[in-house]
């Protein structure tokens, strides 16, 4: 018999024995340069395959949220896309009042850089919420610029135009209303105003790069859309093979076989 030191209880997860390490995060440090910190180290361990390691708690939800990241932006972006070619009945403009959603992520990641916050699960949330802000400065331009075009026959680049100009004080209405609504979400203080401060950055930051820029460029790729449609279409109906051509002794058309 001998006499030796021994764990007082043996936790297990299914039929293995576990073990849980816990960790805390360093001053001004984010959750996801912790996480690729532990699995260097785990790396590095050359532990044998019967080991193997997990993530629970905050870090699990961390991960999980970014495996799930790319499926939740396209699904938000395709039904967009599906409503506004059902709305509009072209396969073209959707693409267009998409085309302002780029420059908003880019204003609401700098948004987070220049506030020193990390990219987060809120932040994330703000981003999809951009998605239906932003895009209603090209709704309000494109809707206005097709009406002009299909009841007033005018052309694409003086209807876009006068879509611009009518459309201006609207598009600047709703877009302060939505700047100044995230203000308290991102200078708020008190209980929880670290959970939401991402949300305001992101809205804000993302609401004005896309104000500067989208006034500028949604018109350049509607008529840039336009001419390519105009193309397409071209070439379809050349493709096209005549079926019949007129009888030069009069009469009925002749067949063309």
């Amino acid at each position: 018999m001998e006499t030796k030191t021994v764990p007082i209880t043996v936790n297990h997860q299914g039929q293995f024995p576990v073990v849980t390490l816990s960790f805390n995060l360093a001053p001004n440090a984010s959750l996801g340069d912790a996480v690729k910190a532990v699995n260097q180290v785990k790396d590095q361990m050359n532990a044998p395959p019967s080991i193997q390691a997990a993530y629970q708690g905050t870090a699990e939800a961390f991960q999980a949220s970014l495996a799930n990241e790319p499926v939740l932006i396209a699904a938000a972006l395709v039904t967009v896309y599906l409503v506004l070619g059902i709305l509009y009945e072209s396969y073209i403009h959707p693409l267009t009042i998409l085309s302002a959603l780029p420059s908003a992520g880019v204003g609401a990641l700098l948004a987070l850089i220049i506030c020193r916050n990390d990219f987060s699960v809120i932040a994330l949330i703000g981003i999809v919420l951009l998605i239906g802000i932003v895009k209603k400065n090209a709704i309000m331009m494109i809707d206005f610029a097709l009406a002009a075009e299909r009841k007033e026959g005018m052309k694409p680049e003086d209807a876009i135009y006068q879509a611009c100009l009518l459309r201006f004080r609207p598009i600047m209405m709703t877009t302060m209303a939505a700047l100044f609504g995230a203000v308290p979400l991102a200078f708020g203080s008190g209980s929880g105003s670290e959970l939401r401060r991402p949300l305001g950055i992101t809205i804000i930051g993302g609401l004005l790069i896309s104000q500067l820029l989208t006034l500028y460029t949604t018109p350049v790729i509607y008529i840039w859309f336009d001419r390519l449609a105009a193309r397409f279409s071209r070439k379809s109906a050349g493709r096209q093979p005549a079926t019949e051509r007129p009888n030069p002794a009069g009469g009925e058309p002749v067949p063309v076989t």
